[in-house]
């Protein structure tokens, strides 16, 4: 969406705008994805992942990782926008208006926790939730099942919690049956909001340090996407920063 200002890094548009320019009654479909270093490294390796974040409509730079490679191989000061931030500002904006959220993913445990934080946090929202079968894979039926709970509420917003890649994915494939026009895929964020998840205070967010505090509360879960793919993503940015620094010289040399 040319209204918005966007960073190309990587093979990627960087959403650099502020949300607040954000217009959420959009005319055409608009798919709202997140990238981080993790998300980067496993659409390197899943080609269907990557066509899904290339063709967002915004893709927002959650992760100090995104920040940093930005600063390192574009000199630019791009500012975090987690899925959490994406979140919170589209409700207030719904709750103003008396709009409508839909939930896909997650159990019916965090579905009822959202349900009730809601209510309180935002009573003008109308809320709707579905918690799909716990797959791999989802089979045609189940699907149909999602796409028909969603279009029968017609919601003004809809949100996908299925953890990465396959909220990314889903959202890719069934986009065009969708009655709704904002989709977002916010992952952690059902689990944060609802509380089952507790999310790092803005003291550590802030300091760039909300990763640190997540894979000490969450070891087992968290420790090969930070401690693994974290050296790599870090490897494959110092990779292209060398790579463009010998092609700035030989392009000095030829002229």
């Amino acid at each position: 969406m040319d209204k918005y200002q966007t960073l190309k890094l990587f093979d990627y548009s960087i959403f650099t705008s502020s949300l607040d320019q954000f217009d959420i009654n959009q005319e055409s479909k608009c798919v709202i994805n997140t990238l981080n270093q993790y998300c980067y490294i496993i659409a390197e390796k899943d080609a269907v992942y990557k066509k899904a974040l290339v063709e967002s409509n915004l893709l927002l730079p959650d992760g100090i990782g995104i920040v940093g490679a930005a600063k390192i191989l574009k000199q630019a000061r791009i500012k975090k926008i987690a899925g959490a931030d994406l979140h919170n500002y589209l409700l207030k904006k719904l709750n103003k208006t008396g709009g409508s959220v839909f939930y896909l993913g997650s159990s019916e445990e965090t579905l009822e926790g959202i349900r009730k934080r809601l209510s309180l946090d935002y009573p003008n929202i109308k809320v709707g939730v579905y918690s799909p079968p716990f797959k791999t894979k989802f089979s045609d039926a189940d699907n149909a099942h999602m796409v028909m709970h969603i279009n029968k509420f017609k919601p003004d917003v809809l949100f996908v919690g299925m953890t990465a890649p396959k909220q990314e994915k889903w959202v890719y494939a069934h986009k065009d049956v969708l009655d709704v026009n904002v989709i977002c895929s916010i992952g952690a964020v059902f689990d944060f909001y609802s509380e089952t998840v507790k999310r790092p205070s803005k003291f550590w967010i802030n300091l760039g340090l909300e990763w640190f505090i997540r894979l000490l509360h969450e070891p087992n879960h968290l420790w090969r996407r930070y401690l693994l793919y974290g050296p790599v993503f870090i490897y494959l940015v110092l990779k292209e920063k060398l790579t463009l620094m010998l092609k700035g010289q030989k392009q000095l040399a030829d002229n």
